[in-house]
């Protein structure tokens, strides 16, 4: 299969929408009100980075956004083409549609143990997506020798280090050709020194055009690929900019405690 082959970000078009729109997001677990109002928009190639503490809901959004969580309000709104509102129960069908248009890179991976790398990667497009085996297995085998992981498609994942393990999580989510790709601190896990394989791959996807939002801590890697960044704390959107901007002169007094306290936290 040659690069042309290979899973390509949708294609941008400047007279569309956003192709991500989320307005007055809410969730809460039991009385622990975690989302309060939640506003996001990320155009068609744009990177939005959320930064915020622990606790602070960066995670249950995109949960949220994956129709892992169900919202209890607000809406979700992809391509200009599906709109879910939650402040009633939303369709089966509008829930499956939402999880066909994105895909999650997790914090653990959280990859089959008892598939191989290549099981992994196709089961989702074969099972769930009910496309042709050969296409998809093809399709498999061409991302993984781009992340340089071909020779370990027959490895379970406990023989592969954690950096191998999350590069063949983002490879399961290319492998949906998905139009919105969902990083959860996709580097917290890892060992220091495995840590800039996965986030320049993050990178290069960034640069060919894919939509994402990522979580992270990382600020210097949020500084060079976001085109937004959005800190969050107690489940709102507290300060939101460019990154050159909010992370070396956030206006917001809450901002400032936090970068102070991420950047010397001794």
């Amino acid at each position: 299969m040659s690069p042309a082959d290979l899973p390509v970000p949708p294609s941008a078009d400047a007279a569309a929408p956003a192709l991500l729109s989320v307005r007055g997001l809410q969730k809460s677990f039991g009385t622990n009100h975690v989302l309060q109002s939640v506003d996001l928009d990320v155009s068609r190639g744009g990177v939005l980075a959320l930064i915020g503490p622990s606790g602070s809901g960066k995670t249950t959004i995109l949960r949220c956004l994956n129709g892992l969580e169900l919202a209890d309000g607000g809406t979700i709104e992809v391509a200009g083409e599906l709109s879910i509102a939650f402040d009633a129960a939303p369709s089966k069908k509008a829930l499956t549609t939402l999880r066909d248009r994105s895909a999650m890179v997790f914090q653990h991976y959280n990859l089959f143990p008892h598939k191989t790398v290549l099981e992994n990667v196709t089961e989702g497009p074969i099972i769930v997506q009910k496309r042709p085996a050969a296409e998809v297995r093809a399709e498999a085998l061409a991302l993984l020798d781009r992340v340089g992981l071909t020779e370990k498609k027959d490895s379970y994942p406990f023989e592969l280090s954690g950096g191998q393990q999350q590069r063949v999580g983002i490879v399961r989510a290319l492998a949906l050709r998905p139009q919105l790709l969902l990083f959860d601190e996709p580097t917290s896990a890892l060992d220091p020194e495995l840590v800039g394989d996965v986030l320049r791959l993050i990178k290069e996807l960034a640069t060919e055009g894919w939509t994402m939002v990522i979580v992270t801590h990382e600020l210097e890697f949020a500084r060079e690929v976001a085109h937004e960044v959005a800190f969050v704390d107690g489940g709102r959107i507290v300060e939101r900019g460019e990154p050159k901007q909010l992370l070396r002169n956030p206006q917001n007094e809450r901002t400032r405690q936090f970068l102070h306290r991420l950047l010397f936290p001794f």
